[in-house]
C-alpha cells in the first residue's frame, strides 16, 4: 500500500521546513551579518593592502665584518635593504635598488619593483663588487659596478650526494668524489669505485686502502676527514637503507599535454636506514684500524666524523634508533677503541630536533664539551669533564635554553637564547652570556620582547632586534661587554598602518588540562569588532612537537611565524569571525614534562588544553561565541590536528580545513615522526591516525591537496578520502594541480585557496550564503 506524500505536499513541506530552519539559525545568532562579495575580496586582498603600510620596520641584521653591517627595512610601498657601519647615524642603500630590479627581470624574464624585490637576503661578494641572492629557488649573481648583470651561478659539480631526510642516501646521484687532501699538502684521497685510495702528490702513485668494498658495502668518500697531523685519515663505510620511493603525478604541466611522473625517495617509519661504521686507515702505511660497533649498536644517525687537535682520538654523536638515547662516542685512532665521553638518555624521547642537538668541543681536545640536555626536566646548558663525564651546570632554572649563538673560547663564556627566565610571557625569547664556571649570567636584550641578536664578528657588538604582538620592531646597536646602547637604529612606523584599520591581537592566559599549567593563546577579533555582537569562534592550529607556534614578534611582520598567516588570521576574522591560535602540552620551549604529552601521541594534539582556554575565554567575553561548536584550520601536522578535532572531539569543533595533512603518521617522513613517535611502529601509530580513525567523522570537512607535495606524501590524503567514503561520510576534497605543500601559498592560487577556506566557514559556521563566484562580473 502507498503511504507516500504527493509531490505538492513535499514542496510545502519542504519550503517549511526551510523557514523554520532559517528562523531557528536567525535566532541563535541574531547579529550575524552575511559577508557580501566585496567583503570577501576585502579580505582576499588584504595582505597587498596592509604588507607594505609601515616605515623602518627592520629584520635581523647580518655583519659583513667587524664593522659594517647590512639589514632589510619597510619602506612605504615596499622593503629596501641598507648597510650602516658602526658609528654612523645613518644607513645607507646597500645597493641601487632600481638597477638591481632592471638586471633581475633581464635574467629571469619577468618585471620586479625595486621595492619589492624577490628575495629577503642577500651576501655581498667579491670584496663587494657583487652580490648573491636566491630568486626562485636559484642563486644568482648580480654585479654592483658598470657591469651590474644578473646571472645564475653554476653549478661546481661538487654538491653532496642527496640523503633523504638525513638518514637515506640516494644512490642514483654520484657522490661529490673530489679529492681530499691532507693538511700536509703530501696525499690526496678519494673514492676508486667502492673502495677508498690514495694518490701521492708529488709522484700520482695510487694505493688502494681497502679492498672490500660493494655497493651493497661502500666507503663513502663524502665522509671523509684527515687528522691534522695527515697521518690518519678516516670515513664511513655504508650499508645502504631501504630504498623507498614516493611516486607523484603531474597531472596539468605547464609546458606539455600529457602528465608527468615525479619520483622521489622517501622513507617512512620503520623503514632500514643507512648503516655507517667508522673506519679508520693509516696514511703511511695503509693499515686499516677495526673499529667495535658495541657502543652505538643501532643507530639512526651518526654525525660527521672529527678529529681532534692532537690526531689521537677522534669522535662522533650517536643517535639510537627510537630516539631515547644520545652518546658522544671517542675513538681512541692507533687501537680503534671505543669509549662513551657522554649519553643522554630517556624513557620518552631525548629531544634532537634542530638546535637542541648542540654540543661544543672546546679547543678540539676533548677535554671540555659544552652540551645541552634537558636532564633536569629543563633544556640547559652544561660543561662535560671529556675524560670522566663529570658535568658542570651552567645555566639552571625553570627556564629553557633554545639555542645557542656562539662559544667564545677566548673568553670562556657562552651566548645562547632562551625562554622563560624573565617576568611575564615565558615564550618571549631573550638573549644571555654566561661564562664556563655557571656563576656569572648577564641578561644582554632588557626590553621585555622577542628578541633577534646578531652578534660582530669580533664579538664586540651586536645588533638586537625585538618586538611583541603589540608592539612594532626595534633595532639597537649595543655593546657586547656590559650591554649598553649604542644608537636606536630604527623604531617601525605603523601611522598609516593603523589608519587602514589594523588593530594589534590580544593575548590570553588560561589553566591547562591539568588546572594549573598556563596555556598562552592569541585573539584576533574583526577590525570592526562590536563586543555587543556574538562571534563565531575560528582556531588556527598547529600543534608539531617541534616547536611552538603562537606569535611573538610584531604582528604581521615578525619571522616567528608567517606574515601571511598571520594575515589570513585577520582577513578570516574580518569576515565575522574570532580567530585564535594556542599553544597546548606537546609543543616545544617549556619544561620536558610539558613537551613529552606528545609522546607516541600526536593524536593528542593538546586539544585538552585548548578546549579549557577556549572555555576559559568564553566565561570572560560575551561575544566569544562556543554555542555551534568551534572552527579549526591547519596545514601539514596542523592538517593532522585539523582533522583529529573532527575525530576525537566533535562536540566541541565542528566545521574544519585541513591542508596537505599527514593524517597518518606511517606514512609520513621517517626522521619527523619518529622522533615523536617512536620506533619501532607500534600501535600508537595506529590510534593517531586519520585513515584508522575516520570512521569517527562528524562535522563538516574540507581537505585541500597540493598534488605535488615532496614533504608529506599525498597519498596520505587519498588514504583519508577512501577510508571516509568507505564510511559513507560526507567532506570536500580540494585537490590543486601542480601544487607542492605550501599550498596556496605560491604566485598562483592563493587567493583562490584562501576564499574556498574563508567560504567554507562562512557557509558552515557563520551559517551564512557565500558570493557565487562564477556568476559572470557584469551581472
Amino acid at each position: 500500500m502507498d503511504v507516500g506524500f504527493s509531490d505538492s505536499f513535499r514542496r510545502r513541506w519542504s519550503a517549511g521546513i526551510g523557514l523554520l530552519l532559517a528562523v531557528v539559525l536567525a535566532a541563535g545568532n541574531a547579529t550575524a551579518i552575511a559577508p557580501d562579495a566585496a567583503a570577501h575580496q576585502r579580505s582576499l586582498d588584504l595582505r597587498e593592502q596592509w604588507m607594505h603600510l609601515t616605515q623602518g620596520v627592520a629584520f635581523p641584521a647580518r655583519w659583513i665584518d667587524a664593522e659594517r653591517f647590512q639589514y632589510r627595512r619597510t619602506a612605504l610601498g615596499g622593503f629596501e635593504f641598507v648597510v650602516r657601519h658602526v658609528g654612523a647615524t645613518e644607513a645607507r642603500p646597500a645597493f641601487d635598488h632600481d638597477r638591481l630590479a632592471t638586471a633581475l627581470g633581464v635574467a629571469t624574464g619577468k618585471t620586479y619593483d625595486a621595492k619589492r624585490l624577490p628575495f629577503e637576503d642577500f651576501e655581498f661578494i667579491e670584496d663587494g663588487a657583487a652580490i648573491r641572492v636566491w630568486v626562485e629557488g636559484r642563486a644568482l649573481r648580480c654585479g654592483l659596478g658598470e657591469n651590474n648583470a644578473c646571472a645564475v651561478v653554476p653549478g661546481n659539480g661538487t654538491n653532496p650526494r642527496p640523503r633523504a631526510f638525513g638518514v637515506v642516501r640516494d644512490l642514483s646521484v654520484p657522490a661529490d668524489n673530489t679529492p681530499r687532501r691532507s693538511p700536509d699538502g703530501r696525499y690526496e684521497a678519494f673514492a676508486q669505485g667502492d673502495n677508498l685510495a690514495l694518490r701521492e702528490v708529488a709522484s700520482g702513485e695510487v694505493r688502494v686502502l681497502s679492498r672490500d668494498g660493494s655497493p651493497g658495502d661502500f666507503y663513502d668518500p663524502e665522509t671523509l676527514v684527515w687528522s691534522p697531523d695527515s697521518r690518519r685519515l678516516a670515513l664511513y663505510r655504508v650499508r645502504p637503507g631501504h630504498r623507498r620511493e614516493v611516486r607523484r603525478v603531474e597531472s596539468a604541466p605547464r609546458d606539455q599535454v600529457h602528465a608527468r611522473v615525479h619520483t622521489q625517495l622517501y622513507p617512512k617509519p620503520g623503514d632500514p636506514v643507512d648503516i655507517e661504521r667508522p673506519m679508520i686507515f693509516e696514511a703511511g702505511s695503509g693499515r686499516q684500524v677495526t673499529v667495535p660497533t658495541g657502543h652505538f649498536p643501532n643507530a639512526f644517525r651518526l654525525s660527521p666524523l672529527y678529529f681532534r687537535e692532537d690526531g689521537r682520538t677522534l669522535a662522533f654523536r650517536y643517535v639510537e634508533r627510537g630516539h631515547q638515547r644520545v652518546r658522544l662516542i671517542e675513538i681512541e685512532a692507533d687501537s680503534g677503541a671505543t669509549r662513551v665521553a657522554i649519553e643522554e638518555s630517556s624513557s620518552t624521547f631525548v629531544n634532537d630536533w634542530w638546535h637542541r642537538s648542540f654540543f661544543h668541543d672546546v679547543g678540539n681536545h676533548g677535554r671540555e664539551i659544552v652540551w645541552m640536555s634537558e636532564r633536569d626536566g629543563w633544556n640547559h646548558l652544561y660543561l662535560f669533564d671529556g675524560s670522566n663525564g663529570r658535568a658542570r651546570q651552567l645555566t639552571r632554572g625553570e627556564w629553557v635554553v633554545r639555542r645557542v649563538l656562539h662559544v667564545d673560547e677566548e673568553r670562556r663564556e657562552v651566548w645562547f637564547v632562551a625562554s622563560g627566565r624573565e617576568l611575564g610571557d615565558p615564550y618571549l625569547q631573550h638573549v644571555y652570556r654566561v661564562d664556563f664556571s655557571g656563576r656569572n649570567l648577564h641578561h644582554m636584550t632588557p626590553a621585555g620582547a622577542w628578541h633577534e641578536v646578531s652578534l660582530s664578528p669580533d664579538q664586540r657588538y651586536y645588533v638586537d632586534t625585538w618586538s611583541r604582538v603589540n608592539h612594532p620592531t626595534v633595532s639597537e646597536l649595543r655593546d657586547a661587554r656590559d650591554g649598553r646602547l649604542i644608537a636606536e637604529l630604527e623604531r617601525g612606523d605603523i601611522g598609516a598602518l593603523e589608519a587602514a584599520g589594523f588593530r594589534y591581537p590580544e593575548t590570553f592566559v588560561a589553566p591547562g588540562r591539568d588546572g594549573r599549567t598556563p596555556i598562552h593563546g592569541l585573539i584576533v577579533r574583526p577590525t570592526d569588532y562590536d563586543p555587543a555582537r556574538r562571534y563565531p569562534v575560528i582556531e588556527s592550529i598547529y600543534a608539531g612537537p617541534h616547536d611552538s607556534f603562537v606569535p611573538k614578534t610584531f604582528w604581521p611582520f615578525g619571522r616567528h611565524s608567517s606574515g601571511d598567516k598571520a594575515i589570513g588570521m585577520q582577513a578570516l576574522a574580518d569576515l565575522g569571525f574570532i580567530v585564535v591560535q594556542i599553544d597546548g602540552m606537546g609543543t616545544m620551549n617549556r619544561s620536558k614534562a610539558f613537551h613529552d604529552v606528545a609522546w607516541k601521541n600526536l593524536g593528542d594534539s593538546g586539544f585538552p588544553d585548548r578546549i579549557a582556554w577556549h572555555r576559559a575565554q568564553a566565561a570572560r567575553d560575551p561575544s566569544y561565541d562556543l554555542s555551534r561548536g568551534v572552527g579549526i584550520y591547519g596545514a601539514s601536522a596542523g592538517g593532522q590536528s585539523a582533522l583529529g578535532a573532527l575525530l576525537f572531539h566533535p562536540d566541541f569543533y565542528t566545521v574544519a580545513v585541513a591542508y596537505n595533512g599527514c593524517y597518518d603518521n606511517r606514512m609520513d617522513k621517517i626522521s619527523w615522526n619518529e622522533q615523536w613517535m617512536g620506533w619501532p611502529v607500534d600501535e600508537s601509530y595506529a590510534r593517531a591516525s586519520g585513515v584508522d580513525n575516520a570512521h569517527r567523522l562528524q562535522g563538516r570537512l574540507l581537505m585541500i591537496l597540493g598534488e605535488q607535495d615532496e614533504n608529506v606524501d599525498p597519498a596520505s590524503t587519498y588514504q583519508v578520502a577512501d577510508a571516509l567514503i568507505r564510511a559513507g561520510k560526507d567532506f570536500e576534497l580540494l585537490v590543486l594541480p601542480g601544487e607542492g605543500h605550501s599550498v596556496g601559498r605560491s604566485d598562483g592560487p592563493i587567493s583562490y585557496v584562501q576564499r574556498r577556506q574563508l567560504d567554507f566557514f562562512v557557509r558552515h559556521l557563520l551559517g551564512q550564503p557565500t558570493p557565487d563566484w562564477n556568476r559572470p562580473a557584469s551581472l
